[in-house]
């Protein structure tokens, strides 16, 4: 098991620490420590403060990842999904939502707004080559497949 060290940052007592909502939840939630409501418009992005700064240890990386539920009901989802916190990274962890729905929707003070899963990070080594071997697929990129 990895040791993740969570920093709740000051004014933010009130503002639950990121927690799974079940036993076997892949993600942890995060909440909203705007200061007062805040509206998303349709189209609008806005960054979203969540009270907490964390330190992992080398080899992870946390993700942010848009919830389900707001993103199906409401067309709530985070911009750069998933959207990488790296492990020497002590500032205040943030969320980048935007609104793709058709109506305004207002995030209030301690609301679940994304989720953060942990993930590990293979140390790879990047090589210049002149050549590279050749597959099947070759150079096929978007939809050579077909829909």
């Amino acid at each position: 098991m990895y040791q993740v060290s969570i920093k709740r940052l000051p004014g933010n007592e009130d503002i639950p620490l990121p927690r799974k909502m079940s036993e076997l939840a892949a993600g942890f939630d995060l909440h909203a420590a705007v200061t007062e409501p805040e509206t998303l418009q349709p189209g609008e992005r806005k960054l979203f403060p969540t009270g907490f700064a964390m330190a992992m240890p080398a080899g992870l990386e946390a993700q942010i990842r848009p919830r389900s539920g707001l993103a199906f009901k409401h067309g709530i989802t985070c911009l750069n999904s998933p959207g990488t916190i790296d492990a020497d990274y002590r500032g205040e962890v943030k969320v980048l939502l935007i609104n793709l729905g058709q109506q305004p929707f207002a995030i209030e003070r301690g609301e679940r707004i994304a989720q953060m899963l942990f993930q590990l990070v293979p140390e790879v080594a990047i090589t210049e080559a002149a050549e590279l071997p050749e597959t099947v697929r070759g150079a096929g990129g978007f939809g050579h497949t077909g829909v």
